[in-house]
């Protein structure tokens, strides 16, 4: 934690790590920096697609004055990350996650912080249908020297998993590019934590009693325009098991973040976003065995506010950087060419299954006829039968 005028140059420094940060290849959170075709937060559905690689640098942060008289400084919670999207296949993505600097609110951060390793099984709904599916499964590798890092997401530095299911609205399963679309997203995260201590402070006796757990939820929706994309997305947690009392943000939070997306070129986007706290600034955390409190300026839980700023890179394939623009309009011909021919296909199938409903309808209808024409004749029989009985007493 920084206090002060003498560490004001920590301060400052930070604000440069931050601005590099945003530029350059380092930036993002454990729930964050998705990449591949998500948000900020919230996970696509929908596949890249075999041999597609791209790279997400992504930058946060928070700052805000704290302290009183000459103690005074800017408290700052900077974070920056790369994420490495593969397409495996057509519905099977990796991701590799690691966090290369994160504030730690000391004189030196995380560097680097954890390694994130996701694995997605994407585009699991019918290819013409609107609606597309998948889940992931989540893993993180406690790279970092320092954890129970305050205004972070919680994490005692174990091996920590999860599973997220992912569900996509496509406003134009034709044309999804070129059409808004609407992501939802419902996780898992089991900390492996039990019996772990928390704190650095030499007299803290108080362990987690048991294995901490939370869920993970979001929405997002992405509208585009020609140059520009606009977002909205809604994320947050609730701890199933909350841990011990000496963690920081134990407390289930909640954001709102609109953003801006720029498409530079067809191998480059810009994000912009910013997250706004929905949530009271709650403080669950017990202050105890020295553990020293924030200035009562600053959030005592998660940031209030926080800026962001991305960079996807597409890197393979390479013919995004050599196609002209009428090479890219006939691939996405091709493209659609394959799903018209699939409709088709199930138009056919749907035809080819009316007919024989109707063919059995048909011989259902002369079943029945030949059934009416049966009755009629063991009718008529019956009566041949009586007639004779009935003209008897006569004679």
């Amino acid at each position: 934690m920084v206090h002060g005028g003498a560490q004001m140059k920590v301060a400052k420094l930070s604000w440069i790590v931050a601005i590099v940060v945003a530029i350059f290849p380092q930036t993002s959170l454990a729930q964050q920096n998705v990449g591949g075709r998500g948000l900020f937060y919230v996970h696509s559905a929908r596949a890249m697609g075999k041999g597609y690689l791209n790279t997400y640098f992504h930058s946060r942060f928070f700052g805000k004055l704290g302290g009183t008289g000459e103690s005074i400084c800017t408290y700052w919670d900077v974070q920056g990350s790369v994420t490495i999207n593969v397409g495996l296949s057509d519905r099977v993505e990796l991701s590799f996650f690691p966090i290369v600097y994160q504030d730690t609110q000391e004189k030196i951060g995380n560097i680097p912080d954890d390694l994130f390793i996701r694995f997605k099984l994407l585009s699991l709904g019918n290819p013409t249908s609107s609606f597309q599916y998948g889940i992931m499964f989540n893993s993180r590798f406690p790279t970092a020297k320092k954890h129970n890092i305050i205004y972070e997401p919680y994490s005692a530095g174990k091996l920590e998993v999860g599973f997220t299911v992912l569900g996509t609205y496509l406003a134009d399963p034709l044309y999804p590019d070129e059409a808004a679309k609407v992501h939802f997203n419902l996780g898992y995260v089991f900390h492996n934590d039990a019996g772990d201590r928390l704190t650095d402070a030499p007299d803290d006796s108080i362990t987690n009693s048991s294995i901490s757990s939370e869920m993970i939820y979001g929405f997002g929706l992405r509208y585009p325009f020609e140059k520009w994309d606009v977002t909205v997305e809604l994320n947050g947690n609730m701890f199933i098991q909350k841990p011990a009392v000496t963690a920081y943000t134990r407390e289930n939070c909640f954001y709102f973040t609109p953003g801006l997306s720029y498409k530079a070129a067809r191998w480059m986007r810009v994000d912009f976003g910013v997250d706004f706290r929905l949530t009271p600034d709650k403080d669950e955390t017990e202050y105890l065995f020295g553990i020293k409190r924030l200035p009562h300026q600053l959030p005592s839980s998660y940031p209030d506010w926080r800026a962001h700023m991305g960079i996807k890179l597409a890197i393979l394939p390479t013919s995004v950087y050599r196609s002209s623009e009428r090479d890219l309009i006939l691939r996405k011909a091709e493209s659609r060419r394959q799903l018209f021919e699939q409709i088709i296909r199930e138009k056919q199938e749907t035809e080819k299954a009316e007919q024989e409903l109707e063919r059995i309808k048909q011989e259902r209808i002369k079943a029945e006829k030949e059934l009416q024409r049966l009755r009629k004749l063991l009718e008529g029989e019956r009566k041949k039968k009586n007639q004779p009985q009935q003209q008897e007493p006569e004679q």
